[in-house]
Formats: structure tokens, sequence, C-alpha cells
């Protein structure tokens, strides 16, 4: 049996609420489920959640590119990095866990088979991808 020292917090705000630990139920697979998150999904409070959402919509910008004409990037050197070039852009974009699910799925590969693969081997497929899309609508 686990025993867990529970302590009061020191201020209590007025509007805030009071969770009940002695009710519910332990549940580890809320835990494993969190831990197999990528690191963009992944957040040990909800003002952690908000920051990083509202720095995200702060850096969003919204284009419309052909799908021919999107540069896909990756170095042998770094295995773990892929990202985008697009048409006019200063720099590389690099595609959030979200947006690299509807990449590959725009192109008709399967998202996660293509994030285990190194990203050159995985850069190679969608760049194929993106450039017979046309040909295919």
């Amino acid at each position: 049996m686990t025993y867990m020292e529970i302590q009061a917090p020191t201020h209590i705000a007025s509007n805030g609420y009071r969770v009940d630990v002695s009710r519910g139920e332990r549940i580890g697979r809320v835990s494993s489920e969190w831990f197999n998150r990528p690191d963009d999904e992944r957040f040990l409070s909800l003002t952690d959640l908000h920051n990083s959402m509202k720095r995200r919509s702060e850096r969003s910008k919204t284009r419309i590119a052909e799908s021919e004409v999107i540069r896909v990037e990756a170095s042998r050197d770094d295995p773990e990095r892929l990202t985008l070039m697009l048409p006019d852009a200063h720099s590389p974009v690099t595609p959030t866990h979200w947006s690299f699910g509807q990449l590959a799925s725009l192109v008709g590969a399967p998202a996660t088979y293509l994030r285990h693969l190194p990203a050159a081997l995985a850069g190679i497929n969608l760049q194929y991808g993106l450039s017979t899309h046309r040909a295919l609508s």
C-alpha cells in the first residue's frame, strides 16, 4: 500500500476549488497517457498550458500555400529535427505534433509511422507526397 502526505496550502483563493483527495480512485492510466504525449502536449499545470497556448497563438500565422511549393528540410546530423520552408519565408517552420499529423494526412502517409523514422527519411517521404499531391487530387 502506498501512503501519500498531503500538505494544506498556505493560501486558499476565495474563488478557487477545493479537492477532496479522500474521494475518487487512483488510475495509473492517466499518468501513463501523460508520459506518452509529445513534449508540446505535456504540461504540469493549467498555468503552464495557458502560457504555452498564449505564446503559440502570438506566434501563429495563417497562410495558404500550394502543397507542391512547400519544401521539407531535414539533416542527417539531427535525426529528430524536420522543418518546412514556405514560399517567401525568411526562416524554416517547425511543425507541431498536430500540424505534422495534418501534413502527413494531406499526403496520405501514416503520421505515427513517419514519427518513428529519422527526420531525413520522413522528410523524403513527405516531400515526395507534397510534390505529387496535386496529381492525386
